[in-house]
């Protein structure tokens, strides 16, 4: 089994998690594929292979060697977004891209759907792929790229390690996970049982992506109280929650939106609000990569409430703020060694490093501070959380020798 039938099998499997679930994993599909996961691992010769009743399957290449190796790991995660559909899902592969428009899927006339088609005007990145081989969708659902292109890379990773003893090597483990695309995939993650010095996500976008800054991320809930009145009747009585909220909203900084910012900026975003004259409400995200600027932003939310409440009277408005992750820059800067390792990597692999901050988050970023460096690798993906969502061959077989490189790259490191 090669990279691309390994990948195309899992894209079989629909392991679309759910944010407004109580369960671990958040839906039970995803619990079919990790057991044939976890089979797939034990047929390839792993040892120590195991999943927890929360469906994180952990496993291990063993050393080839005696000599004082780090055991390192590699991670990713095998839920894919609740943005868009991710049941039967009908890759295929367009060789050889030639720079032009992909057509996704023809026409249905018995449907009346529109042909779907992906076009580099509007993905000019696609252009950055002429010549490879893109593994992309019909159209109609995401792709799973993220993250099973990044599961493939490792699978064949290990597997070329296994077969090429000649590459020496310390234990290698391997993990695989639920429920990141909803933030909860390292929440249940066993870092001790894991054993590793240090590990990376295989969890990055295009070719030579190396992520270890993300934001600071933190949830805000705003709740508003108004007076329901009937209206003919309601000059001096009624209070709008629905037109509060708007005033609430309009408190914070107009510029400051994702949709305006961009590299190092952070921003409010609004992700959704519900309302009647009775009561609104709002559901916020705060992200900042300047861990003061991120403190900042989460007292100006809450002095607007204030303003609010200093205007139409006290418990108007009522905000909860929910700190979700921090910037693993500061748990990866003590140990640069092990972006080092990776720089290297793709060094000796002809791969062109891209050094960038995370505009969202990472398991490696809560994994860091429960005491797991844990950077952030390409596995090259594009176009995630949607339809037009591709992956190029290439790329998966140079994430792949990357992970190869960087095994044996540490076994020659002097720590």
């Amino acid at each position: 089994m090669d990279i691309t039938e390994r990948f195309i099998n899992y894209t079989q499997f629909d392991t679309q998690s759910a944010e407004d679930s109580d369960t671990v994993p958040s839906t039970a599909k995803q619990l079919v594929f990790a057991e044939y996961l976890k089979k797939e691992l034990e047929h390839e010769g792993l040892s120590d292979v195991e999943m927890d009743d929360n469906g994180y399957i952990y496993a291990t290449l063993k050393a080839n060697t005696k000599n004082d190796i780090p055991t390192i790991g590699f991670i990713s995660h095998y839920d894919t977004s609740p943005d868009c559909s991710s049941a039967n899902i009908h890759p295929h592969i367009v060789n050889n891209y030639d720079g032009s428009d992909i057509l996704l899927s023809s026409a249905d006339e018995q449907t009346g759907r529109d042909a779907i088609a992906m076009s580099p005007n509007r993905f000019p990145e696609l252009l950055q792929h002429v010549g490879e081989d893109l593994i992309v969708t019909d159209g109609t659902t995401l792709l799973g790229a993220d993250d099973k292109a990044g599961i493939a890379e490792i699978v064949e990773a290990i597997c070329y390690l296994r077969d090429h003893k000649e590459i020496k090597h310390g234990d290698i483990r391997v993990a695989f996970n639920p429920d990141e695309e909803i933030g909860m995939g390292a929440h249940y993650f066993d870092v001790e049982k894991f054993g590793c010095e240090w590990a990376y996500t295989m969890d990055g976008g295009d070719v030579g992506e190396l992520e270890f800054e993300n934001f600071n991320a933190a949830s805000a809930k705003v709740y508003i109280k108004g007076v329901s009145v009937h209206p003919g009747y309601a000059k001096g009585k009624m209070v709008n929650a629905n037109l509060l909220a708007m005033e609430m909203a309009a408190l914070l900084p107009a510029d400051e939106r994702p949709e305006t910012t961009e590299g190092y900026q952070g921003f409010f975003h609004l992700l959704g609000m519900q309302g009647s004259v009775e009561k609104a409400s709002m559901h916020y995200i705060i992200r900042d990569h300047d861990r003061e600027r991120f403190e900042e932003r989460k007292r100006l939310i809450n002095n607007a409430a204030d303003t609010m409440n200093e205007k139409y009277g006290d418990g108007t408005v009522t905000v909860v703020t929910k700190d979700q992750y921090y910037n693993m820059k500061e748990k990866i800067d003590p140990q640069m060694h092990v972006i080092d390792l990776v720089l290297h990597a793709m060094q000796d692999c002809g791969v062109a490093p891209k050094v960038k901050p995370i505009r969202g988050g990472t398991d490696g970023a809560q994994l860091s501070f429960k005491g797991l460096p844990c950077p952030n690798i390409f596995a090259g993906g594009v176009n995630f959380h949607g339809p037009y969502e591709f992956v190029s061959i290439q790329s998966m077989n140079k994430a792949k020798e990357v992970i190869i490189k960087i095994c044996s790259l540490v076994a020659d490191f002097n720590h």
